[in-house]
């Protein structure tokens, strides 16, 4: 291995060049001109402001948790206050952060590029899109103002049709409206992958990220409207008092975990998946290497997307369902993890022998690939019935599924942030601050939830605002890790928001990696590039002489770079 920064003769790590006339960010000027847009660009950003400002309210939320998880004792909120923070926490993160996070800004921005397409196929509905979201995010955020919700981000009945006296309807209401944006997010996707390739881009040669998205559109196409009908029966009997989920009215309690989780175990690929497809393109990039087993990755993911929505009885084992069906759904929870190894496998048959460059975005990758490694493993636990009576609704599961979210998603979206902000924004950040955060993002982490393992595996359930005084040294060491990491994620707000006013101007290409995205102009132009292009070569072909050079030898007008013939049609 060697770092790319260290062998450039001048000592800089990325090419400069002279910015185009016109770009995406200046081709319009006014805030009408962004709200009224149809750039699938301008309406990434949008995006990422806007789940930049909820991930911020999670976080909070999260650092109360922790804070009152300081002591055994209750002692910062009452138990009442603690069940409000952490179902704030979690119903902001997984709908209005990690959900929408890098289909919505990273998918929206690139896949039409990396596609060679000049917008997606709706851009008037990507827009609405947008919108929706924000009448959702404003009724979740009008649920905060007036209390929150105490339900959990699971609303299990009875508790939430009748029992809790909290702002369960409007929560409800604000993620069923979500989850029409995430809808026609896909479907958008999906008409475009098919409709609108550049010529000689076939099937075969689509980049990983571009067929993670797809499948990821295929579950939001078809999971969401469970979860949108699922909490809009909570909404019916809470408001009407029809007799769904209450057993006093004649309904099944059990009914609404079946249908909840028939959308939020898939719900969970939802989240992983395009994280798994920015992994393949930074170990390709960052590796010179072509991805080992191309076919197989991607054929996992649509694997993932359908198997993944056969193992939603795996969180009912301790729900009553019978012994068989559990036998099933252990089976296929075992299943599930195969293509999700072969994933792992393929970057780091990738890696070998690669010259990999540890620059930000790949230390972000290989973070990803080891986290997303203990936290599926730990998943493997779960799916094994003996072990999930043992373990079901402890810490042990809070720490699983953070290792994939936030371990998995999360470390993924900011390698995503990292690699593709020089296109987006035309501007370089410091390298230097940046491995810096991602070095503290990755032992924070750690420090926060390696230690829930144990103390989740010693006993402790989650959800409870006091606990035995055994526990407390496993969960100050969670609370300093959460610290650790809240500076982590403050510091790339720092020098990212430094970048734009004062960072160097970024080239076309400064990775030097291979695809459309980085063949077009920094940024890109209003109509993503100025001929159409003609792809002759399969997806990271990095062996080829004319792209293994570091930071991506390119050259206004050659004609050819990033290893696609570009010409006019």
């Amino acid at each position: 291995m060697h770092d790319v920064r260290s062998t450039d003769p001048e000592g800089e790590a990325f090419q400069t060049e002279v910015q185009p006339r016109v770009h995406y960010l200046n081709a319009t000027h006014g805030i009408a001109a962004w709200l009224l847009t149809k750039d699938h660009k301008r309406i990434g950003l949008l995006y990422l402001f806007a789940i930049s400002v909820f991930f911020l309210i999670g976080g909070v939320f999260a650092m109360l948790v922790r804070l009152e998880l300081l002591t055994p004792e209750g002692d910062l909120l009452s138990s009442e206050a603690y069940n409000t923070a952490f179902s704030m926490h979690g119903i902001i993160m997984v709908f209005f952060f990690l959900v929408p996070s890098i289909p919505a800004v990273f998918g929206n921005f690139f896949l039409p590029i990396m596609i060679g397409a000049k917008d997606v196929a709706f851009p008037k509905l990507n827009l609405m899109s947008w919108y929706i979201a924000m009448i959702a995010g404003f009724m979740i955020l009008t649920t905060l103002l007036m209390g929150g919700v105490d339900t959990g981000w699971t609303f299990y009945p009875p508790y939430s049709t009748t029992g809790s006296t909290s702002n369960v309807v409007l929560a409800a209401l604000a993620i069923f409206v979500m989850g029409f944006s995430s809808i026609l997010t896909g479907l958008n996707f999906i008409v475009t992958v098919h409709t609108m390739r550049a010529p000689g881009m076939t099937w075969g040669r689509l980049p990983l990220f571009v067929w993670a998205q797809y499948a990821t559109s295929l579950i939001m196409v078809l999971g969401t409207p469970v979860l949108a009908i699922t909490l809009g029966l909570v909404f019916a009997e809470r408001v009407f008092h029809f007799g769904i989920f209450d057993p006093k009215l004649g309904g099944d309690p059990i009914l609404f975990q079946h249908l909840f989780w028939f959308y939020s175990h898939p719900a969970v690929y939802i989240m992983i998946l395009p994280g798994m497809g920015v992994i393949s393109e930074l170990v390709a990039a960052f590796s010179r290497k072509q991805v080992f087993g191309y076919n197989f990755i991607a054929a996992s993911s649509l694997a993932i997307a359908i198997v993944g929505f056969l193992v939603w009885g795996h969180h009912l084992f301790t729900s009553g369902q019978s012994a068989y069906a559990a036998l099933v759904f252990s089976v296929l929870s075992f299943i599930v993890a195969i293509p999700s190894a072969i994933k792992v496998f393929n970057w780091t048959a990738t890696l070998y022998r690669g010259s990999i460059s540890l620059q930000s975005p790949m230390l972000y990758a290989l973070g990803f690939i080891g986290l997303f490694t203990i936290g599926g493993l730990t998943g493997l636990f779960l799916a094994a019935l003996g072990l999930d009576l043992h373990m079901q609704d402890t810490y042990f599961v809070i720490a699983h599924f953070h290792y994939i979210m936030v371990g998995g998603t999360l470390l993924a979206y900011l390698g995503a942030l990292h690699y593709w902000w020089p296109k987006i924004t035309g501007r370089l950040y410091t390298e230097g601050w940046a491995k810096v955060a991602a070095v503290t993002v990755f032992v924070g982490f750690n420090l926060t939830f390696f230690p829930q393992f144990l103390v989740g595996y010693l006993g402790m359930p989650r959800r409870y605002h006091a606990y035995v005084p055994e526990f407390q040294v496993l969960n100050v060491l969670s609370t300093a890790g959460a610290s650790i990491l809240a500076i982590g994620f403050i510091l790339p707000a720092c020098y990212l928001l430094h970048s734009l006013f004062k960072g160097e101007i970024a080239g076309r290409n400064p990775w030097g990696a291979y695809g459309l995205e980085w063949d077009t102009t920094t940024p890109p132009p209003p109509s993503n590039f100025e001929v159409t292009p003609i792809v002759t070569r399969p997806a990271y072909a990095y062996t080829h002489a004319d792209v293994v050079e570091p930071y991506g030898g390119t050259t206004e007008g050659s004609g050819e770079s990033g290893g696609q013939e570009v010409r006019s049609v």
